[in-house]
């Protein structure tokens, strides 16, 4: 996005994939309540400015300034139902100044009050108390029947075949009991979480996953919908 054509045009793709699998994957409406955790420089926000209505309202947090600051001044003057808001939460790969710990975040949003939660490369760099914790406050804030969709990377028989064949674009060779990264100073840097201990945390906050599960390409599996593995799952 910031280095010339070919990073704008990898962020007019990636936008205009969430949004498709918004809309068919997720049953997306445009008068819904979205909330973007992780919405990073509106990747995934720009196609959705075209969507909602006026009864529509997006709502997005980062952790990253940079990425809040380009939002605010790109979309939200022009689209005023379109909200960004800075998280000061600590990552020590993206905001190692940060000054809560996600393990104690508490989104700043009433409870029941969005139809659609997303998180796009979230938990991919967040360690197993902290999306414990993301996932309570996902549960919280979701209306009854609201959905929800998040991309991982899932470890289980196929994809550790493959990542122990040293066949994947990532190398998740440090094993850390729950997860694995590839950089063991850093874990933040790339995380995979072992799928039983995923599931756990949809059956425990009340999240019906809508199977299949839809995973990714990154360990080179043949058949996948994305680079990551992507769940989406009903409050009940």
């Amino acid at each position: 996005m910031f280095d010339g054509p070919r990073d704008i045009l990898i962020f007019k793709k990636n936008g205009e994939e969430f949004f498709r699998y918004y809309r068919e994957l997720c049953g997306l409406k445009p008068n819904e309540k979205i909330l973007d955790v992780g919405c990073g420089i509106g990747r995934k926000t720009v196609p959705l400015t075209k969507y909602l209505d006026r009864n529509g309202r997006y709502e997005g947090f980062d952790i990253v300034k940079l990425g809040i600051d380009w939002c605010r001044k790109r979309i939200s003057t022009r689209y005023p139902n379109f909200h960004f808001q800075l998280a000061d939460v600590f990552n020590k790969c993206y905001n190692p100044k940060g000054k809560y710990k996600a393990s104690e975040y508490r989104f700043p949003f009433e409870n029941e009050s969005f139809d659609f939660v997303v998180l796009g490369s979230v938990f991919t760099h967040m360690l197993p108390e902290d999306i414990e914790k993301y996932f309570s406050e996902i549960a919280r804030v979701l209306k009854t029947g609201g959905r929800c969709l998040i991309s991982f990377f899932i470890l289980n028989k196929e994809s550790l075949e493959l990542v122990n064949a040293n066949k994947s674009t990532l190398d998740f060779k440090y094993e850390m009991g729950k997860y694995r990264t590839i950089n063991a100073n850093m874990s933040e840097d790339a995380v995979c979480y072992d799928e039983s201990f995923i599931l756990c945390l949809y059956e425990k906050h009340g999240l019906k996953i809508n199977e299949p599960i839809h995973y990714g390409s990154w360990c080179e599996r043949r058949n996948f919908l994305s680079y990551q593995d992507i769940i989406i799952a009903t409050k009940v």
